[in-house]
């Protein structure tokens, strides 16, 4: 899988630059599971934690979901691994392939992007009913930069634990 990522630019509207840095999270994680057997994406994290890459790739597949298209594209679907809406079930990676989870998670993206781009500004709103309130694009798209970068972080550990890569 070739993954590129190109860094954000330094001067920049708001919305491109979101866009961009979001981009640029999703490419990262993207590339902290490059050249890994579906056997190494698997690999969990030390006890008690059962985190591991793949199950990062998955969780981060109803994330996009869940704030895209149920909320901000008030879609009424249900969660990638879970019809209940339990968020946990997509950490599991038992059994789960990259070609799986990296298409769900692809598919969403694509999804996210698409309702990103048509929505009218950053200053669109939605309910968002886990929070119980009205939300922007803007607070949203802040939102997954930030749910990217911390889970991110874990994959930095993740991977050095796999075969010692660091960095990236």
């Amino acid at each position: 899988m070739a993954v590129e990522r190109i860094g954000p630019p330094s001067i920049a509207g708001e919305r491109e630059m979101l866009r961009a840095f979001l981009d640029y999270h999703r490419a990262t994680l993207a590339l902290k599971c490059d050249g890994l057997s579906d056997e190494e994406l698997r690999r969990r994290s030390m006890p008690p934690s059962t985190l591991s890459l793949l199950g990062l790739v998955r969780h981060m597949a109803e994330v996009e979901r869940a704030w895209f298209r149920r909320v901000i594209g008030e879609e009424d679907v249900p969660l990638v691994w879970s019809e209940e809406g339990d968020y946990q079930v997509a950490y599991d990676a038992t059994g789960a392939t990259r070609a799986e989870a990296f298409a769900a998670w692809q598919a969403e993206v694509e999804h996210s992007r698409r309702i990103e781009r048509a929505a009218e500004s950053l200053d669109v709103t939605a309910y968002a009913p886990r929070w119980g309130e009205e939300v922007s694009l803007r607070l949203v798209m802040l939102h997954m930069i930030h749910e990217y970068a911390r889970h991110n972080g874990h994959a930095d550990f993740l991977r050095e634990g796999v075969d010692g890569t660091v960095g990236v």
